[in-house]
């Protein structure tokens, strides 16, 4: 998955006014879908915790499509009708040129939400039984079918907003389409069929899943906030340009680190599991720390943003001078993953909510401190603000997780 945005910011860079698209892309479209899909995106946490069996299941699911239903028609309620130019676009600060594109890439974006809750919790069923394979090879047919509609979208020459947001619709809706029939036979065969009086309902399941919903919402509402930050401070366009591709290498590298959160819901509980899976993610976070600084200060972020990322020298330039501000990104992620796993497995979710709301409020000063300062270019303030604010998370993580990591011995 964190090869889809910097492949889709290389092939927009080279298409026509590839600035103004890629703007439209990361500085409205991608924010407000990751904002309105927010409440569905740890359902692959809660899959993965509560699908046990048969009856769990399918009450997850029916939750699952009736969030989706009510996100997907505020997606509508956004791209479709005139709150988009009198919310959206007053909101993030959005330049004249970029807001048609925008528009049109928002209304693209449509079946974004519901096919990413279907996605999601369809994986969380296949690594509860052992099936996470096939949350690879979901990955896979993603990539193939987004792949050929980038390279269609690109021979025809089409917007780079249109190519982007198709690209991105056509791989999940793959994804989703792959994971659910592979789940049937997980369904159907290793599923036991469980009892009703099993399953999480009514206040307990509210209360196990609301922090974990609100934990991605309050980090996404970074997203448009940081949108519009960057607007309002220096070099706005060309930073709301660099914002995807920088962001994407970086989403590149934290990718393992989403991935380890599952892992220790599923098997932290093993004997010896604790003291392994704490020393894997002190060493990929150091691992990922190395990688963004050796990205950042060598001739391969030359070779990457201008090369890979087909920006023009000026841009491939600014991108890998602010990278190094967010050399701590990646590394703060995986620790994040393994103390909110712990913290998952304990059924304390509560804790998720409270740091991401840290997260949220250490990013939000700085932003506000970027903008009144307005002494660099926004790319780098904003990413100063991003990195601060996960290597704050992960330190409240780490305090909230510490009596159940000894119960745990890890």
């Amino acid at each position: 998955m964190g090869v889809e945005l910097p492949l889709l910011s290389a092939f927009v860079a080279r298409l026509v006014d590839p600035e103004i698209h890629l703007a439209a892309y990361g500085g409205l479209v991608f924010p407000i879908a990751l904002l309105v899909e927010a409440p569905i995106i740890m359902m692959l946490t809660a899959s993965t915790a509560l699908s046990k069996h048969r009856a769990a299941y399918h009450a997850l699911g029916r939750t699952m499509h009736r969030l989706s239903f009510g996100l997907t028609i505020l997606h509508v309620v956004l791209a479709f009708t005139p709150l988009f130019d009198r919310l959206l676009v007053p909101l993030l600060d959005t330049p004249a040129a970029v807001v048609e594109p925008a528009r049109l890439g928002l209304q693209i974006m449509t079946p974004w939400t519901w096919a990413i809750a279907s996605r999601r919790f369809n994986q969380g069923a296949l690594i509860r039984f052992g099936e996470s394979r096939h949350v690879t090879l979901g990955t896979i047919v993603r990539l193939i079918v987004g792949g050929t509609t980038l390279a269609i979208g690109y021979s025809l020459r089409a917007p780079g907003i249109v190519v982007a947001t198709t690209t991105v619709i056509a791989g999940v809706l793959s994804e989703a389409i792959y994971a659910s029939l592979r789940t049937r036979r997980v369904v159907r065969g290793a599923m036991a069929p469980g009892e009703p009086a099993d399953v999480l309902r009514g206040r307990a399941f509210l209360r196990f899943y609301v922090p974990l919903a609100l934990a991605p919402l309050v980090t996404l509402i970074v997203q448009p906030i940081g949108a519009a930050a960057l607007a309002r401070m220096p070099r706005p366009l060309e930073s709301l340009a660099l914002w995807p591709v920088v962001h994407g290498l970086l989403f590149l590298l934290q990718s393992t680190g989403f991935a380890l959160s599952e892992v220790v819901i599923s098997m932290v509980e093993r004997p010896g599991a604790a003291a392994a899976l704490f020393r894997f993610s002190v060493i990929l976070c150091a691992a990922l720390t190395a990688i963004v600084l050796v990205i950042a200060q060598t001739p391969l972020a030359g070779l990457w943003f201008g090369g890979v990322s087909g920006l023009r020298p000026e841009l491939a330039a600014m991108a890998g001078t602010a990278l190094a501000f967010g050399f701590a990104v990646p590394g703060a992620r995986a620790m994040a993953s393994w103390y909110g796993g712990v913290l998952v497995h304990g059924k304390r979710t509560g804790a998720l909510t409270e740091s991401v709301v840290v997260f949220l409020i250490v990013c939000s000063a700085l932003l506000v401190d970027g903008v009144s300062r307005g002494a660099r270019p926004g790319i780098e303030a904003a990413l100063i603000a991003y990195a601060v604010a996960r290597g704050a998370e992960a330190l409240w993580l780490w305090w909230r997780s510490r009596t159940l990591r000894a119960a745990l011995g890890g």
